[in-house]
């Protein structure tokens, strides 16, 4: 029953177009909320069965709210599937946390950059440079990019929905000479028999040779061939995202930043520094790809804390007080 019940999400998730690591996310929660309550099955547990199973995460697994909200978006997912509606889920969300995204200064972004190499600097200086997702600059493909109009082209992006930001100039000479490298690896690919990239969607069935193409190959693929997990195929996928991750936070501590630092940090520097520098919010919100104004205006409390003169600082252009200070 819990076999055929699995098989039938993971159809109805790739029917929907999830990405790969939500299934695999999805999948994880519906089978642990599955041996939960076994031998009942979901469809007799319903709300009730919900709300205990987010009880028992929250109380006896000390998990955090976005974790709580992650499990429930996989149940309703489930449910939707089964045919039944839980109703109002509003009682069961958990409250979001309000977090303030960490931002470096310009000084500590160059100094991050510094202590990159390779790959690892390219991708930074786009993600950085255009501000790109982590998951948006490792399915660059070759054709979106647009050296002499210095844009990038992102496709099918969170929201499915496609934007155009900047190309960084200055990454362009690095970037020229990798995609040559890249291109030499593609050529071995295609003579050893090899050379074909995974397609979105059912592009591969409607263009049968876009595969082989150079147009279509990752800007930033691996170093080794893989299988893919869904069709079997043997290809070069792109970079797994661990490795930049571990990249970035091995370059701030290098670089003796002591904030918080990953990939995404980088697409709020992007942010916050354009807001710096005068550029419209409305601009900074399509080149992030963000629907909704309110989520862009974030960057504007964190620029805003920066321009207000503490009252300590301005208390102690006062002789008599900073005379005070000293003395005590």
């Amino acid at each position: 029953m819990a076999k055929k019940l699995m098989e039938e999400v993971r159809d109805a998730l790739r029917v929907k177009g999830y990405a790969l690591g939500t299934e695999r996310q999805y999948m994880t929660w519906i089978r642990r909320y599955v041996r939960f309550h076994l031998p009942a099955h979901p469809r007799d547990v319903r709300e009730e069965g919900v709300k205990r199973y987010l009880t028992y995460l929250a109380v006896e697994c000390n998990v955090s709210p976005a974790t709580q909200n992650q499990c429930l978006a996989a149940l309703l997912f489930l449910y939707r599937l089964l045919g039944i509606d839980l109703g109002d889920v509003t009682a069961i969300c958990a409250r979001k946390d309000k977090r303030v995204p960490a931002v470096l200064t310009e000084d500590e972004v160059m100094r991050l950059l510094e202590q990159l190499d390779g790959v690892y600097r390219i991708m930074a200086q786009i993600m950085y440079g255009g501000g790109l997702r982590l998951m948006e600059c490792l399915r660059l493909r070759v054709k979106d990019l647009d050296m002499q109009n210095l844009t990038i082209t992102l496709i099918d992006t969170k929201g499915n929905s496609d934007r155009v930001t900047c190309l960084p100039a200055s990454a362009v000479p690095a970037l020229t000479l990798h995609l040559a490298k890249v291109k030499a690896i593609h050529t071995e690919d295609l003579a050893n028999g090899l050379g074909e990239v995974e397609m979105p969607h059912a592009l591969g069935k409607k263009y049968p040779r876009a595969a082989w193409e150079w147009g279509w190959q990752y800007v930033f693929p691996a170093a080794v061939l893989s299988k893919d997990p869904r069709s079997g195929r043997i290809g070069r996928h792109h970079i797994f995202e661990t490795s930049i991750q571990r990249a970035i936070k091995t370059a701030a501590r290098k670089a003796g930043i002591a904030k918080l630092c990953g990939p995404h940090t980088l697409r709020h520097c992007f942010a916050t520094h354009l807001l710096k520098q005068g550029t419209n919010i409305r601009q900074i919100q399509e080149l992030l790809g963000h629907k909704k104004l309110e989520t862009t205006m974030i960057y504007t409390h964190i620029e805003g804390a920066s321009e207000v003169k503490s009252p300590l600082d301005r208390q102690l252009r006062t002789p008599f007080i900073r005379r005070a200070l000293v003395e005590s």
